[in-house]
Parts: C-alpha cells; sequence; structure tokens
C-alpha cells in the first residue's frame, strides 16, 4: 500500500449491530470462505453500473478515467489481494456512513439469520457484503476516489473501529475503489494466481464488466550468453479471465445450435448432446432471463432423495449465487438443467427475506410454465416424445401427485398403452377422442405388467362392449390417478373396483336383476364359506367368461396397490392393515362352473366339494385379480385334493392336509399378520 499523504488520520467507532457483524465473521470457522471475492467484485460491479449510469446523462463524468474494469492484484510475496475498479468511487462520507457507522437495513438481519445458523454465502443478500473480506483479512485498507471529493483511505483490522485518511502523496485512482486485503496467515492461498482465476471462473464468470488478472509470466533467453547459462526473467501482464460472454444475455436468434450445444455440455458436463432447450425472459413483475435444457436420459440417482439436485444455476445480475433448485425448481422436475439470471435479486442491496421469497415463487412459477411449454414443443416429435416420455415419465407423474396447480397441462403430457392402441402409446386426448358415443368415464386398469393384466377378468365385459382401457403398469400410476381423479371433465374409473358401471339397455338391466336373485342363495354360501376374507358375494356384471373376481373398494388400496406396498422395505404392516380393504367377489351367472357349483349347493350347501370348489375358486380369483396368496401350500393342497377327485383316487387321512375349516383358520391368521 503507498504511503498516505499528511493529514491526520480520523478514527471512528464502528456502529454496534456491525462491530457484532464482524466478531461472527471473524470468529466463526465458515468453510466456504471464498464467497469474499465473489462479493468484492459484485461491489465493484455495481459501482461500475453506477457511473455508468451517470455518464449517460453527463458524458464528463468518465473524464477522470474513461475505461471501465475490474482488476485484480494477488501478491504472494506480500500475501496480498487488491480489488480495484474504476467504478463511481465514495466520498469521505460515503466511507464513514457505509463502511461503519450506520448499520445498513440488511446488517441487523444478518446478524439474526447468522446467528440462527444461515450460510454465510448469503451476505451479500443483506448488502453487507463487503465485511466478508474479515473472513480471510486480518486488516483491509480501502482507498476511493469519487468525481466530488479527493481520495480517501479507510483501514480496520476490525478492532472495534477504523480510520479515514486523506490520501495526498498515494497511487491517485482518478476516480474508483481499491481494496487491498492483507490476508490471514491460513487463508494465503488467496494470494495465489491460480486460486483467484479459479474463483472468478466458479463465481463471477459472466460479469458484464471485464475482470484482469494481474499475471506473472516467466521468459527465458539464453542468446549471446556466452557461458550457454539460461537466464530468467519475469514480466507482468493483465490477463481478461471473463471473456465469455453469457449466453443467455445474447439474443436467440444471434446463436447457433452448436453454440447452446456447447454451452449445455460446459454447464452440465453430459457428453451428449440435450434433448431440447428453452431460452426465454421474462418481464414484467420480475425480469430474468434463463436457458433450460432436458437431457436425452436421467441420471441414474434421480429419484435418490439423499441427494440434492443442483442443476439449476442461479445467477444474480451474471454473479453465480446458488445451484440448489429447492427454491426455484419443483423436487419433480429435477432434471432439467440451466442457468436463470435476475436482475432483482442484487447481492449488495437490503431486502426482507419474505421479499426474496415472494420474487423466487414468481421466478419457480415462471419456470415451471416454460418447462412445461419446452415438454409440450418436445411432444410435437413423436420419436423425441418417446424418448422423453422413456426417460422422465415419473416425474411428470410424480409432478400430477405434487403440483396441483399445474395438474391438468401435465395431464396432457401423460401416455399409456391400452387396449386400442397396439404399440404405441396413447395420449388422454386421444383415447377422450375415440370414446364410445354414450360412455361417461375413462376406464383403467393397474397392475405389474401389461402381459399381467391383459388377459386380466376385469377387461372381458369393458371389451365386449367395445369400451377402451388404458393399461397403468407403472408403480407410480396408481398414485398420480388418485389426484388427477378426472380429465376434461370425464372421471377416471378402475376396472378393479367396485362401483364400475356400465351402460346398459333396459333388457340387459332386466335379465342381470333376474340372475342375481337366481344367484342370490348361491352368493349366501359362498359368503359363509368365506367368512371374514370377503366383505361380500354378489353377481358381476363386469366379467364374461372367467367364473369370479375380487374386487376392492373405490377408495380403497387395489391389488396392484397391495402389492406395491408390501414390498416397501420399511412399511408398517400395521398401516397395511388398516388400508388394504375387505374384498368383494363377484361371481359370473354364465360361466358352466358356477352354474355346477349352484346346482351341487342347492342338494347339500354343506358338501364337502362344495366347500373345496369355493375355497378353489377364491384362491383362483386371488390370482387372477391380482393379489398374492396369503399361503400358498393352501392352494397347492386344494389343488391337490381336486386332482385325486378327478383321478378317483380315495382320500387318505393325511395329517399334514388341512381340513378346510382349519385352511380357513389359517390363511385368516395368515391376513392378520399381514
Amino acid at each position: 500500500m503507498a504511503d498516505v499523504g499528511t493529514g491526520d488520520a480520523e478514527t471512528f467507532e464502528f456502529q454496534a449491530e456491525i462491530n457484532q457483524l464482524l466478531s461472527l465473521i471473524i470468529n466463526t470457522f465458515y468453510s466456504n470462505k471464498e464467497i469474499f471475492l465473489r462479493e468484492l467484485i459484485s461491489n465493484s460491479s455495481d459501482a461500475l453500473d453506477k457511473i455508468r449510469m451517470e455518464s449517460l446523462t453527463d458524458q464528463s463524468k468518465l473524464d477522470a478515467q474513461p475505461e471501465l474494469f475490474i482488476r485484480l492484484v494477488p501478491d504472494e510475496a506480500n500475501k496480498t489481494l487488491s480489488i480495484i475498479d474504476s467504478g463511481i468511487g465514495m466520498t469521505k462520507a460515503d466511507l464513514v456512513n457505509n463502511l461503519g457507522t450506520i448499520a445498513l437495513s440488511g446488517t441487523k438481519g444478518f446478524v439474526v439469520a447468522l446467528q440462527a445458523g444461515a450460510d454465510v454465502s448469503m451476505i451479500g443478500q443483506f448488502g453487507v457484503g463487503f465485511y466478508s473480506a474479515y473472513l480471510v483479512a486480518e486488516k483491509v485498507i480501502v482507498t476511493t476516489k469519487h468525481n466530488d471529493d479527493e481520495q480517501y483511505v479507510w483501514e480496520s483490522q476490525a478492532g472495534g473501529s477504523f480510520t479515514v485518511t486523506r490520501d495526498i502523496t498515494g497511487e491517485q485512482l482518478g476516480r474508483g475503489t481499491k481494496i487491498t486485503l492483507y490476508l490471514k496467515e491460513d487463508q494465503w492461498e488467496y494470494s495465489e494466481e491460480r486460486r483467484i482465476k479459479d474463483l472468478v471462473r466458479k463465481h463471477s464468470e459472466f460479469i458484464s464488466h471485464p475482470i484482469y488478472l494481474w499475471t506473472e509470466k516467466e521468459v527465458s533467453d539464453d542468446e549471446n550468453d556466452k557461458k550457454k547459462k539460461k537466464i530468467e526473467e519475469v514480466s507482468h501482464e493483465w490477463e481478461h479471465i471473463n471473456k465469455l460472454k453469457p449466453i443467455w444475455m445474447r439474443k436467440p436468434k444471434e446463436i447457433t445450435k452448436e453454440d447452446y450445444t456447447e454451452f449445455y455440455k460446459t454447464l452440465t458436463n453430459d457428453w451428449d448432446n440435450h434433448l431440447a432447450f428453452k431460452h426465454f425472459s421474462v418481464e414484467g413483475q420480475v425480469q430474468f432471463k434463463a436457458i433450460l435444457f432436458v437431457p436425452k436420459r436421467p441420471p441414474y440417482d434421480i429419484f435418490d432423495t439423499r441427494k440434492r439436485h443442483n442443476n439449476i444455476k442461479l445467477y444474480v445480475r451474471r454473479v453465480f449465487v446458488s445451484e440448489s433448485n429447492v427454491d426455484i425448481m419443483p423436487e419433480y422436475l429435477n432434471f432439467v438443467k440451466g442457468v436463470v439470471d435476475s436482475d432483482d435479486l442484487p447481492l449488495n442491496i437490503s431486502r426482507e427475506m419474505l421479499q426474496q421469497n415472494k420474487i423466487l415463487t414468481v421466478v419457480r412459477r415462471n419456470l415451471v410454465k416454460k418447462c412445461l411449454e419446452m415438454f409440450n414443443e418436445i411432444a410435437e416429435n413423436k420419436a423425441d416424445y418417446c424418448k422423453f416420455y422413456e426417460s422422465f415419465s415419473k416425474n411428470l407423474k410424480l409432478g400430477i401427485h405434487e403440483d396441483s396447480q399445474n395438474r391438468t397441462k401435465l395431464a396432457e403430457l401423460l401416455r399409456y398403452y391400452s387396449t386400442k392402441s397396439g404399440d404405441d402409446m396413447t395420449s388422454l386426448k386421444d383415447y377422450v377422442e375415440r370414446m364410445k358415443e354414450g360412455q361417461k368415464d375413462i376406464y383403467y386398469i393397474p397392475g405389474e405388467s401389461r402381459r399381467a393384466i391383459v388377459h386380466s377378468p376385469f377387461l372381458e365385459k369393458l371389451m365386449k362392449k367395445g369400451y377402451e382401457v388404458l393399461y397403468m403398469v407403472d408403480p407410480i400410476d396408481e398414485y398420480s390417478i388418485g389426484q388427477l381423479k378426472e380429465y376434461n371433465g370425464m372421471k377416471l374409473v378402475s376396472a378393479t373396483k367396485v362401483g364400475l358401471k356400465l351402460n346398459e339397455t333396459e333388457e340387459e338391466k332386466k335379465v342381470k336383476e333376474e340372475k342375481k336373485h337366481s344367484f342370490e342363495d348361491l352368493c349366501k354360501v359362498i359368503k359363509d364359506i368365506l367368512g371374514d376374507k370377503v366383505e361380500k358375494v354378489m353377481v358381476s356384471d363386469r366379467i364374461v367368461d372367467s367364473p369370479c373376481c375380487l374386487v376392492t373398494a373405490e377408495y380403497g388400496w387395489s391389488a396392484n396397490m397391495e402389492r406395491i406396498m408390501k414390498a416397501q422395505t420399511l412399511n408398517d404392516s400395521s398401516l397395511g392393515a388398516y388400508l388394504s380393504t375387505k374384498k368383494t367377489m363377484e361371481i359370473n351367472p354364465d360361466n358352466e362352473i358356477m352354474k355346477s357349483l349352484k346346482k351341487r349347493a342347492e342338494v347339500d350347501k354343506n358338501d364337502k366339494s362344495v366347500k373345496d370348489l369355493v375355497m378353489l375358486l377364491f384362491e383362483t380369483a386371488l390370482l387372477t385379480s391380482g393379489f398374492s396368496l396369503a399361503d400358498p401350500n393352501v392352494f397347492a393342497g386344494l389343488i391337490h385334493r381336486m386332482l385325486k377327485v378327478g383321478l378317483s383316487i380315495e382320500e387318505e387321512d393325511d395329517a399334514e392336509m388341512p381340513e378346510l375349516e382349519e385352511v380357513g383358520d389359517v390363511e385368516s391368521k395368515m391376513e392378520e399378520i399381514d
């Protein structure tokens, strides 16, 4: 630091809140001390913006120093780092007021936030970023020159006071500010050229003003050296280290596809190209520019709840602030990558956290809106959307579950295989366009796979009447449909639950009532045999060929959901017992097995073969309806017993084969355990 002029130094006390802030910063350990440089460069950038604004109405404001720049001078020999700018500078009054005696409105708020455990990297959001210098420096000297005042020097070791001295003989800045940090012993790394260059590229690469680094280069010359001895000389030069203009600040029509691809790969370290992107700006209530990218494939840990996905880099006036998605992108869009640059969250102004949250809410809402627009644009190309949906369909369905505000828009992006879609997937919109005349509901069937449900008894009547049924075979499907409930005013109805209503003619209704009456006694017999295994037994109007099926309550777990929940490693079995609803057995009065069973029951409802047949039908219905068997050995025993009957083998007194009543007891106990 150059010698200061002969003027007497004036000493000032820090105001209480600032003194407390400095004490917290100096005496508390922070792992991310490197943010000090981001804050000081940001302040320099703002000072440059201010003088540039003044020069728009008075060009002479730039006369003292026409060039606008930020210069960084690391000095390993003296263990210092200087940040110099040709910005608006500070008057003596500014030095006293801004750097110590008047608590800026954000100072107290930041002190409270720090004490509550806030991250020090938030310091700029409270307008007190200058004090982050003391994270790495034991002494700070600020030399500054404003157009309206002489050059002054501010100095403090943060011991409760600071001095301000008029600088007469020191290096004259012309206009601007020079901050020199005398680094703490354990922070000497910040006097290294390489370290400073890395920090600028990480946090401040897209600052709109040029940043120059004072670099040292070795020059070798062995010509005309009689002793052939190598002589090394050292030269210095200013290196422009933020040459890359932010791509998001340029007009889209000026940017090539190659430019976007290169930027995407630089941003994400993805070796492959992106699938789609959206470059846009938002003006009005909040102003920001952004570029969002959709990758071609999801990361392997996309749904790892232990990992925070940091795919959106947040900049404030080209200054990198954060890459946490929490505030600006919902979890279900954690695969979207990109940058957001806002002018409404400057680091060097004081603003209440509530106001910031309001701004972030608006940013978040607009980002989600643009993401949905981008997805719809992808959907215009069938091949691209197939890739996209294969990779990120679970995210969209998670959005249906979580994002009530955009649920309707997300529903347009859903695709399912169906009984009529063949090898292609269908949208809900296309399904509705194909609906039969008079059809009021959208039918779907959940299951483990298409293969497992394509021949399900639940589809028999629906397909016979020509209704299309959607296959929902993704474990998350039932969660999302449970939230969606309807599409375009039409209810989404499960083919596996009670309450399925199909359009019927008066003649069909009459025949159905006659069959119900005819099989009323058999329903009672079956219910008596099965006991608590089923809630009730009734004649079905959903099956055509199968003898029977098991359906669940409209708001209870389906067989598929029960399977999914039982598979959860940490599932609470007591919760399963609570939500696993009783089953209703529906029988087919047109099936020959049921007709024969009805005749046999009418002769003797206590016949052992009737009980065996009922139990076998129940166990088989469990399987065909998608449930798991409580005890496969019981089912095997029933099959063996039927085989013996078919082969005319006399029943032996086998102690290992449980009687029918015991079978029921075993299963009841198993259900209780489940």
